[in-house]
């Protein structure tokens, strides 16, 4: 083989590592850079969510729905641009971010399953058949304390990974 063979095999070696690189690091600054977003638009659905359950508690069924509704409509945005950044995932992805990005899709279902049932609740309320109504409020308060230790597990990948996540 010609030296000018070995060098040209060389620095077709060299461009394939560096676009690997290049594109690896896309990819993760990229989920670094939207995550604030993500991380936005998780802390209003919170807020609305636990708004619309303050006002459901004071029967306020009209506000509370539209809590409610907000709150769907915030996870529901998370839940899209998240899904958006997995589809996008390569082999070469670090499995930390994959981890990451899988556990927050499956806090934010259950937090969409959450708010479905408080909706529900609300309508029953509404109706006065509280017994129904208490029903599909205890289903909602169960699925968002199951979505807490989704939560509590993306918490400890950051806290454990702070090279990953800035």
């Amino acid at each position: 083989m010609s030296n000018y063979t070995k060098v040209i095999i060389f620095i077709v070696i060299l461009i394939v590592f560096s676009a690997s690189v290049i594109y690896l690091y896309n990819t993760e600054s990229s989920v670094n850079k939207i995550m604030p977003d993500i991380s936005e638009s998780i802390a209003a659905g919170d807020s609305d969510y636990n708004e619309a359950v303050d006002l459901l508690n004071d029967k306020n069924y009209d506000e509370s729905r539209n809590k409610a509704i907000s709150a769907s409509n915030n996870f529901n945005k998370s839940i899209s641009q998240l899904t958006s950044i997995k589809e996008n995932f390569t082999s070469t992805t670090d499995d930390v971010y994959k981890s990451y990005v899988n556990t927050l899709l499956e806090e934010l279902k259950l937090k969409m399953n959450a708010t479905d049932y408080l909706l529900e609740s609300i309508d029953y309320f509404e109706s006065y058949q509280n017994g129904t109504g208490n029903s599909y409020a205890y289903e909602a308060n169960e699925l968002m304390n199951d979505a807490l230790e989704f939560q509590k597990v993306r918490n400890d990948l950051v806290k454990d990974n702070p090279d990953l996540f800035k």
